[in-house]
């Protein structure tokens, strides 16, 4: 599956084949492992199923499904058939090494029985509701240090930004709500909204969904653990600076997040923004603004040395040509929009 906006689409057209009399459905466990599975886990146990996924790409086997859930789930829809049966008679089969699909031929498995599962099996899919916790930044946008005209300056300066760079790619890294990834998809063509949080991803897609949505892709990342590449070789899932060069990246609010909780030093940080070769909004919160003061909290007196904004300036000049800023939040905010250095310029790291 490839997602275009809120849209799922089916790429995997090499696996279309016509059905031989006596066959099952040879993509039920694929299916189950990749999509059922998962959800039934974030569903009935609350577990999340991204790092689960993203270490390994086939999945969640059957014997695995069914060890995290308890006897009483057992009485949960599509459990027991699904979950338990499957593991049950996956291990028997295997151990005997018995000819599966000769018994199932010989029994009289028709194409009736592959649609009345598939039925069922859509069914479950359909009635799976998640009921997510309160997430830590759920409500950010409503206890942040924003007055109504900074939100309003920001937003402007999102605007002028993403319209020096219309009609191309766009990255929101810590897109929190959406609020200005939607301002930036007014002049690209597409949108990559990335956050740490399953929950915001998970409202964002929700409203995208319902809006029909085909130019934002909401997606759940951490960018201080990144989803690496998987597969033989590391080529069958490419990392997510493989995946496309954005001509634009949104770091709204980001840095200390990635600083001071993910333990990433500034200079680090920029130096990956180079390497995209990508114009930048970047937002630098300072040292008196509540939220870092929080955050800085947590730590050890005199953690993060590097987290400074004149050292975050010279990082940043290093790297970029910046080409316009702003303080907002008195002064305690500060919006950089900036461009890569040509290749002539010395960029010293």
């Amino acid at each position: 599956m490839q997602w275009r906006g809120a849209r799922p689409v089916f790429v995997d057209v090499g696996s279309f084949e016509r059905l031989a009399e006596g066959r099952p459905w040879l993509g039920y466990r694929q299916f189950c492992m990749l999509f059922l599975y998962p959800l039934m886990l974030q569903a009935y146990k609350g577990l999340p199923f991204q790092p689960w996924l993203r270490g390994s790409l086939a999945g969640i086997d059957p014997d695995a499904a069914r060890s995290v859930l308890s006897l009483r789930d057992l009485f949960r829809r599509g459990v027991f058939a699904h979950v338990y049966l499957h593991s049950k008679l996956e291990k028997r089969y295997a151990a005997a090494g018995r000819d599966v699909k000769s018994e199932l031929k010989d029994a009289g498995f028709s194409a009736e029985l592959v649609k009345a599962n598939v039925k069922r099996v859509s069914k479950v899919v359909e009635r799976l509701r998640w009921r997510p916790p309160k997430s830590e930044w759920s409500n950010y946008a409503s206890v942040n240090e924003y007055e109504v005209e900074d939100v309003e300056r920001k937003s402007r300066f999102v605007a002028e930004a993403a319209s020096s760079r219309r009609g191309g790619l766009v990255w929101d890294l810590g897109c929190n709500d959406g609020r200005y990834t939607r301002i930036a998809a007014e002049h690209a063509r597409y949108v990559v909204a990335i956050d740490s949080d399953p929950v915001l991803v998970n409202d964002l897609y929700g409203a995208l969904r319902e809006e029909g949505n085909s130019s934002i892709v909401a997606l759940t990342m951490n960018l201080a653990d990144p989803t690496p590449a998987l597969g033989w070789r590391g080529l069958e899932r490419k990392r997510l600076e493989e995946r496309g060069k954005p001509d634009l990246t949104l770091c709204l609010a980001l840095v200390h997040h990635v600083s001071i909780s993910g333990n990433v030093p500034v200079r680090d940080f920029i130096h990956w923004l180079r390497e995209l070769e990508t114009a930048v909004v970047v937002e630098f919160v300072t040292r008196e603004d509540p939220m870092v003061e929080l955050l800085l909290s947590r730590k050890e007196q005199g953690s993060h040395p590097d987290y400074d904004r004149f050292f975050f300036e010279r990082c940043l000049e290093e790297a970029f040509e910046i080409e316009r800023r702003e303080d907002i939040c008195g002064g305690r905010r500060l919006l950089y929009f900036a461009v890569p250095r040509s290749s002539a310029s010395p960029v010293a790291f």
